[in-house]
């Protein structure tokens, strides 16, 4: 089990420079018009997004009550909202490392609360970034408590790519997808970032990974340029190419190749684990251990998909699907045949599974797969536990999608999880991420 109870505020090392841009706004009453109200984000409102900052409103009168804001819209023209209440100390002073929330989105002292707890304004929507060549910008609000009149704003611009890394668009043979390569002298360790059924392309998690030192293929496999919105079967020998193409890439170090995926894209990762050579470590967050939607084809092999029991899907009370028990068990007889066979694998793996996911199962397919390693002898593989998180575990500081459009089901399914817990799953995870490959993809061939 996983508990993360603090947050980091943040780190010096982290970020470059110390901009601290500076808004103030004279209000009607006489004691915030003698003030000079300051919102500061610290160290600078450009970071990664991956990266917290450090919030303070300087300047108000003691005690006062202020709230605070956030807000964004994404490449889709989403909005999403967060707000927090404050009181200021002694000396008028709000740091949001320090002061609790006293209601709002959230509740407590939580530096990070306004940015992990936005919520989108139109229901089921999940936050989409498309280009990552442009930040993700968040404007930052503080409002007079009782008033709600504006007296500081600041905007915190939070990228995807360090200076000098490069985004290589990739159309080579069937691949399709995008390279992306950090700056300084390489050889790098590769990985490929496979990600949902319904989510075509993302790039986020590969560019953040890429800035940790890696060489990461954002591979598309659904949906994404000529690539069939609805194929009639997966072929592994797509993958097997994509892995031959990274492979060659002169940034490229070798021999092994790192895969990290999650949902749908879980059961191709070990697939690929399982039938394809050349793989060091694999990551499957929220994942199935037997083939799901479509056919799995590899050379003479066919892996079925396994058939849901559409009699164990229920409605919520708020008109949306849970599919959680949807899928039958792999592991009977019957089913057996849409087993990825991970007993021939001989990577280590990470599965990361939320106790809350309510797009299937995810702990008794992680379970089960780790039971079928260990009684063939493997032992090479961790299973990390995250109480009341949901399906998709993203980067960190990645606002919670309880609930969504199902690529495969086709309507609004429950996803799951409480945003609060999800927000530490996400940031634990990522540091467990990025420690997996480090020790099997760069420590291990030094």
């Amino acid at each position: 089990m996983v508990h993360v109870t603090s947050a980091l505020c943040f780190s010096q090392r982290d970020f470059k420079g110390g901009f601290i841009g500076l808004h103030w706004f004279p209000s009607s009453s006489a004691a915030m018009a003698s003030s000079q109200i300051r919102l500061k984000i610290l160290p600078s409102v450009r970071c990664l997004f991956d990266k917290p900052v450090q919030l303070k409103v300087e300047g108000l009168p003691p005690h006062k009550q202020v709230e605070l804001t956030s807000k964004l819209v994404d490449d889709r023209g989403a909005m999403f909202k967060a707000s927090a209440l404050f009181k200021a100390d002694d000396t008028g002073l709000v740091d949001l490392c320090r002061a609790p929330s006293l209601g709002g989105s959230y509740s407590g002292v939580e530096p990070m609360g306004l940015f992990w707890a936005m919520a989108p304004e139109t229901a089921h929507s999940k936050l989409l970034k498309k280009n990552v060549l442009s930040p993700t910008v968040v404007e930052i609000e503080a409002l007079c408590g009782e008033r709600g009149e504006r007296l500081a704003s600041e905007t915190n611009e939070r990228g995807y790519m360090t200076e000098g890394m490069k985004r290589v668009p990739v159309e080579e043979g069937q691949i399709r997808g995008v390279l992306f390569v950090p700056q300084g002298k390489g050889p790098f360790p590769g990985i490929v970032d496979l990600y949902t059924y319904g989510g075509r392309l993302t790039e986020p998690r590969a560019s953040l990974l890429a800035n940790k030192g890696f060489v990461v293929l954002a591979l598309a496999y659904i949906g994404y340029k000529d690539l069939p919105k609805k194929p009639q079967k997966l072929d592994l020998e797509y993958f097997e190419e994509a892995l031959t193409f990274l492979r060659k890439q002169p940034e490229v170090k070798g021999p092994g190749i790192g895969i990290i995926s999650i949902s749908h894209s879980g059961a191709v990762a070990l697939a690929m684990a399982s039938f394809l050579s050349g793989i060091s470590a694999t990551v499957c967050i929220n994942g199935c251990s037997a083939n799901v939607v479509i056919p799995l084809h590899y050379k003479d092999t066919v892996l079925p998909p396994l058939q849901p029991i559409t009699e164990n899907i229920k409605v919520t009370d708020s008109g949306i699907l849970n599919v959680r028990n949807a899928l039958p068990d792999p592991y009977l007889e019957k089913n057996r045949a849409s087993l990825i066979p991970i007993e021939r694998a001989s990577c280590p793996f990470l599965f990361a599974v939320s106790e809350d996911d309510r797009n299937w199962n995810s702990s008794f397919f992680a379970e089960q797969a780790a039971a079928t390693l260990r009684s063939h002898g493997k032992q090479h593989f961790e299973v990390v536990t995250y109480p009341k998180a949901g399906h998709f575990l993203e980067v960190p500081y990645m606002p919670h999608c309880p609930s969504g459009l199902h690529g495969a089901v086709g309507s609004e399914v429950a996803f799951g999880g409480e945003p609060k817990a999800h927000a530490e799953a996400q940031l634990d995870l990522w540091e467990r991420v990025q420690e997996f490959f480090e020790s099997h993809l760069r420590r291990e061939d030094a």
